[in-house]
């Protein structure tokens, strides 16, 4: 089975790749979704206000309906018959003319307020919002997403998914550059899946590849030990940035190699200008870009602070253009009362964030399940959500978003109960305020939810102290560390389970880095059902087994499941193209993004 689209051939070419994936099961894999608009964005009301990379984890989207038949004519192959390729040379143009107003807007700088410090800008080697929201200006990857969820052509302007699902092929465009003026060619694509293979968190999205071919410079054939699902969704801008093998394969480590921040070169719409850690990425419009007419902008600067009451005010008085780090419910609905600020919870639809309650199953207390039971019976869930953030999230009693078609609602969701929490607490053999416990949680954004927590399991009669990090560097050691009993999370879906629902899981994927395995859980049962849903195509088939999947670990909850924030973006009416018609949002290049003024 040969897939193949151009650039040209982009908006009318969805409808058809998608027919073709769902044969592969691809789009069961990769769509996030429901009419859960909540679930549907990214939480900019719990982690956004980190402060740093928490952002990792936000999550999932809306329910899209792709048809298996996009009214078009394709010759044997599969390939779109010529009399429609000529209509989409004619749709280029069309397209040309879109950005940036025709050309009549190209310039101005766009403000991003963002309250989210990156460690770095190496994507390859490092998971979270805070590095993906510049990484993606910075970077260009092999595929886009739209809206509803179709990849559409970027670094690649083709490729071929292989009959069987072991292989992808990747054709390049010819005249892309890096930032430095050297040619991206199919090396750099293999260093790069290579370089994520070997260190990113998230180890499922490319654990299946074996090797990456490369018979010529602008072809690169990925090469699997399975059907992987999740492989052309692992394409995505945030996932795979194309880095330059000539500055990075020189033998340093590539998690603390120097040229991640320093001298960075990339290969996206814009090149690093100025960086000052925590404090402002500036970064200029990269002439070179390999999408004529693009990038629109002379600059995007990421102003970076820890206030985000400060970001609401600079969106208020026209300072800042964009931020989608907003801080709690109040500023959201504040700003939403304002009608010189464009406020929504579109684009970000495939993150698919939830906050949880994570336990430390090495600790003596809490590797007891009937403990662990006890506490979810003692949280109400529907009070945190409909008083404390004021309805703007919503309950979740499971690690697979609302949103995704993979979500099992039926499951135990441990409403509150503290009769039953009492009797678990006995039967574990604690009285009344006999057991102790800590919660630590993200700062600054989480303090609320830990709070409720401490009032919630005092009605239980267990006592609980706030554990309190100075920062989300001080806490995401102490938590990778096992340095804590609970916390307060926010993980995202990441579009895929396979991408971001089994690292947290996994027996094997105890690594000590944030973002993985870190409640010591491990079920051979759990495993086995992941690795099977991992590569399962019939997409009928993996709902039944994340289905069981998600049964088991609400009986024996290493985690509690408390809700679904959307993820909510603010930005000036002057920004035209702003990052809501694509599942990724601000996690997506911003080459069309203009400024009407």
């Amino acid at each position: 089975m040969r897939i193949t689209t151009t650039r040209g051939a982009q908006r009318r070419f969805g409808r058809l790749l998608i027919a073709l994936l769902a044969v592969f099961a691809l789009i069961a894999a990769s769509c996030a979704s429901d009419d859960d608009s909540d679930d549907a964005a990214p939480a900019t009301t719990a982690a956004a206000d980190t402060g740093s990379d928490a952002g990792d984890d936000m999550d999932d989207g809306d329910d899209h309906d792709h048809d298996e038949d996009d009214g078009h004519d394709h010759d044997e192959d599969g390939d779109m018959a010529d009399d429609d390729m000529a209509d989409d040379d004619m749709a280029d143009d069309d397209m040309a003319m879109d950005y940036c107003n025709g050309g009549a807007n190209v310039g101005g700088t766009l403000i991003i307020g963002s309250t989210q410090v990156p460690r770095h800008l190496n994507g390859t080697v490092q998971s979270g919002y805070a590095t993906a929201v510049p990484g993606t200006q910075l970077n260009a990857s092999p595929l886009l997403y739209d809206d509803q969820y179709n990849p559409m052509p970027y670094l690649a302007e083709s490729w071929e998914v292989a009959d069987d699902g072991l292989s992808v092929t990747l054709h390049l465009v010819e005249d892309a550059v890096f930032h430095d003026g050297m040619p991206i060619t199919s090396a750099d694509v293999a260093f790069s899946i290579q370089t994520v293979q070997a260190n990113h968190p998230f180890k499922p999205m490319y654990a299946p590849v074996t090797s990456v071919d490369t018979p010529d410079e602008h072809t690169a054939v990925i090469n699997l030990s399975q059907p992987h699902p999740a492989i052309l969704l692992a394409m995505s801008p945030g996932l795979l940035p194309i880095i330059p093998k000539h500055i990075f394969d020189d033998g340093q480590d590539m998690k603390s190699h120097p040229r991640n921040s320093e001298d960075f070169v990339g290969s996206g719409p814009f090149r690093l200008a100025e960086y000052e850690p925590g404090t402002i990425i500036r970064m200029e419009r990269f002439d070179d870009f390999f999408i004529e007419g693009t990038p629109c902008l002379d600059e995007i600067v990421m102003e970076i602070t820890p206030d985000s009451t400060a970001i609401v005010l600079s969106l208020e008085n026209g300072t800042t253009h964009l931020s989608s780090t907003l801080g709690p419910a109040a500023n959201v609905l504040r700003l939403m009362d304002n009608p010189d600020v464009e406020v929504t919870a579109q684009g970000h639809e495939a993150i698919g964030q939830i906050n949880w309650l994570e336990f430390n199953l090495n600790d003596p207390a809490l590797s007891d399940v009937r403990v662990r039971q006890a506490i979810g019976y003692a949280i109400d869930r529907d009070f945190l959500s409909g008083v404390i953030e004021q309805g703007l999230t919503f309950p979740v009693p499971t690690g697979i978003a609302a949103a995704s078609p993979f979500h099992n609602a039926d499951v135990n969701h441990y409403d509150k109960d503290i009769d039953r929490a009492k009797q678990l607490l006995a039967e574990a053999g604690y009285g009344e305020g006999e057991l102790e416990l800590t919660i630590d949680y993200i700062p600054p954004a989480f303090v609320v939810h830990a709070e409720y927590v401490v009032q919630a399991l005092e009605e239980a009669g267990i006592k609980v102290e706030l554990s309190v990090s100075p920062d989300f560097p001080t806490w995401a050691q102490r938590v990778a560390g096992g340095d804590y009993q609970m916390t307060i999370n926010q993980v995202w879906n990441w579009g895929d389970p396979v991408i971001g629902v089994h690292r947290t899981y996994l027996c094997d994927n105890r690594v000590g880095v944030i973002w993985t395995n870190n409640t010591g859980y491990c079920n051979p049962e759990v495993d086995a059902l992941l690795a099977a849903a991992g590569q399962e195509l019939d997409a009928g088939e993996r709902t039944r087994l994340y289905a069981e999947f998600q049964e088991i670990v609400a009986d024996e909850v290493p985690i509690y499941f408390l809700n679904t924030p959307s993820f909510w973006q603010a930005f000036n009416p002057a920004v035209m193209n702003p990052p809501t018609n694509n599942i990724w949002g601000q996690m997506s290049p911003m080459h069309q993004v203009w400024l009407d003024q």
